[in-house]
């Protein structure tokens, strides 16, 4: 069967890598065609763009470069329709997605699977309408989200696991601890680590990396290292590094999780992968006019936390310091409480046995391609 993908940034590529795989071993005549990355070229099929040609973030950005956001729209609506596959897989990017279902729903009988769903339990519930309208079968790698898509909205979805898991399971299994090669291999000290993650945009490292820095340094008998994103240049950082004796790694997140004792993370994916490391942690997510931000935050976000661990967990399991609660202070205090010999250290870990429980068993992309297979040989 022929299998039409579109991501749109780099944990997408990851994520649609490993379910290409999966679709390949389930159908041996799979053919891809792809909005993609570099994982998903190397599984191999054709890639029409690149998500770095589709990937901008933020109000302004958008605008500057709306002329181009059409155009590729428009380019991967005629691409879909020439190329009349099997099924088009969307996975997670729900700004650009949700218009290409849309489109197909309107204009073609290809069936819409959409592997990540959209994560409109946060904001933008409005969106059911449109999913419900255009996406033949959502595959969720949350939990908590069959509850809301079948609980609240009566919608069925497929929970098939989350390749977090997997991604963590596998690594771990690769790669045994091994603290004195990565202490050669990057020229680093032979002390504890407190790592550093400080998100994977220009604009997060710039809110978040300064102040991590500031409270980070307070321990001293710690080194600092800090996991670079992916295509951020090392230029970038030297600004935010310079005169400092943090260190930092390129394409080594994992093998840093591993050896950390502790870690400042900022929202996102980042915060589960530390949990399955069994890293203790600390969710730090500055923005601008802090207190307007946390007064939205209580009075228009759906959700009670912003990071997966405690979404997951439905209860705090990892401190959130988030626009005004996010300062040096307030860092280094929940820093202090989870170190070793620290309060809540032992708690945390606990809790974190409970994510990995609820998270349930590696596998998300082989059940995942499975289901789709099945669905579409029906």
């Amino acid at each position: 069967m022929r299998y039409y993908l579109i991501v749109g940034e780099a944990s997408g590529d990851l994520h649609a890598s490993h379910l290409m795989a999966a679709l390949k071993d389930e159908d041996p005549r799979a053919e891809f065609r792809f909005l993609g990355g570099d994982l998903m070229a190397a599984v191999g099929g054709t890639m029409v763009k690149h998500y770095k040609e589709l990937a901008y973030m933020g109000f302004i950005p958008v605008l500057l470069h709306l002329r181009t956001i059409f155009a590729n729209m428009k380019r991967c609506k005629e691409d879909i329709v020439a190329w009349n596959p099997d099924v088009v897989i969307l996975v997670d990017y729900p700004g650009f997605n949700l218009s290409i279902a849309k489109f197909l729903r309107a204009n073609t009988r290809i069936p819409v699977y959409y592997y990540i769903s959209p994560k409109i339990w946060a904001w933008k519930e409005y969106r059911i309408k449109n999913i419900r309208r255009d996406v033949d079968e959502l595959f969720s790698i949350l939990p908590f989200e069959v509850d809301f898509f079948e609980g609240k909205h009566h919608y069925p979805i497929h929970y098939v696991g989350n390749p977090t898991m997997d991604e963590v399971t596998a690594y771990r299994k690769a790669h045994p601890v091994d603290f004195e090669s990565f202490v050669a291999e990057n020229n680093l000290e032979h002390k504890p680590v407190i790592a550093l993650l400080a998100g994977s945009r220009k604009q997060e490292i710039k809110d978040n990396l300064p102040d991590m820095l500031k409270a980070a340094s307070a321990f001293s008998r710690y080194q600092l290292v800090l996991a670079a994103a992916p295509g951020i240049a090392p230029e970038y950082y030297e600004q935010f590094l310079k005169g400092g004796e943090a260190r930092i790694v390129f394409g080594q997140t994992y093998r840093l999780l591993q050896h950390a004792t502790a870690a400042l993370v900022t929202s996102g994916t980042a915060t589960l992968e530390t949990s399955l490391f069994r890293v203790p942690q600390v969710v730090c997510y500055h923005t601008p006019v802090g207190k307007l931000i946390s007064f939205l935050r209580r009075h228009i976000l759906k959700v009670k936390f912003i990071s997966l661990v405690n979404l997951i967990a439905d209860r705090e399991i990892v401190k959130e310091l988030v626009a005004d609660t996010m300062t040096v202070e307030n860092m280094i205090h929940e820093l202090g409480q989870i170190l070793p010999d620290g309060v809540a250290r032992e708690k945390m870990l606990e809790g974190y046995t409970c994510v990995a429980e609820r998270l349930g068993e590696a596998g998300a992309p082989r059940r995942a391609a499975k289901k789709m297979v099945d669905l579409l040989k029906k």
